[in-house]
């Protein structure tokens, strides 16, 4: 199997709205407004994964000044609602990754780990600090009634439990540096909870930002 990635036009538009209502059904798609900002306001974050032609996958990312946010800020403040509009290449030094999605008949694949490869590439090439995202806790609510969602992160990030989100994320290099409880609100899965991640770009990162990542207790 030959995975190419390359970047998104607006005729993969479809393919990426048929893989939202796959992997998100409870959860309105992205739209072609809201994918066409992305190409208009930063073309280079925005990636598809083909098979033989057909549109698997996707990534969707954007650069912002952390300092304008927080560890609990939500999915759509940090998307302006999806639109992208809040991409800060002058100030910001983090790639967001709002969304990568993998169609669910070909996941386990490999076609994660090839838009993950290129999403640190990209950060490698624009010389920026890190990637950050919300790895959405996907597993959380078979054990919500035992557990509050930090105990949960924990104990996936210590291997005790696996989550089909998270614990993959962990695999592709990322650390656990919070839980944001009100991440993305009608996700059904993770009952809006999101694990915030960081990868740190080494040719670039500091000890001091390795000491500041490394704070989150997992013990």
């Amino acid at each position: 199997m030959s995975v190419t990635v390359r970047p998104m036009t607006p005729a993969d538009f479809d393919a990426v709205v048929a893989i939202t209502r796959a992997i998100y059904p409870a959860s309105p798609p992205w739209s072609h407004a809201q994918l066409a900002s992305h190409i208009e306001v930063f073309p280079e974050g925005q990636l598809v994964a083909e098979i033989d032609g057909e549109v698997v996958g996707m990534a969707a990312s954007l650069i912002v000044l952390w300092d304008d946010y927080s560890l609990d800020t939500n999915w759509r403040d940090f998307t302006d609602h999806g639109m992208f509009t809040n991409h800060d290449p002058a100030r910001g030094r983090t790639l967001y990754g709002a969304e990568v999605m993998v169609h669910r008949e070909v996941q386990g694949q490999g076609i994660g780990k090839h838009l993950y490869t290129e999403r640190r590439a990209l950060v490698e090439r624009l010389g920026l600090l890190r990637v950050r995202a919300g790895a959405r806790l996907s597993g959380y609510h078979r054990v919500a009634g035992k557990m509050l969602p930090e105990e949960y992160t924990k104990r996936v990030v210590t291997g005790e439990l696996s989550d089909p989100t998270l614990s993959f994320q962990i695999k592709q290099g990322f650390h656990v540096i919070g839980v944001a409880r009100d991440y993305l609100r009608n996700d059904p899965e993770s009952l809006g909870n999101a694990a915030v991640i960081e990868w740190l770009n080494a040719a670039v990162a500091t000890p001091a930002d390795y000491a500041a990542r490394d704070k989150w207790d997992v013990g």
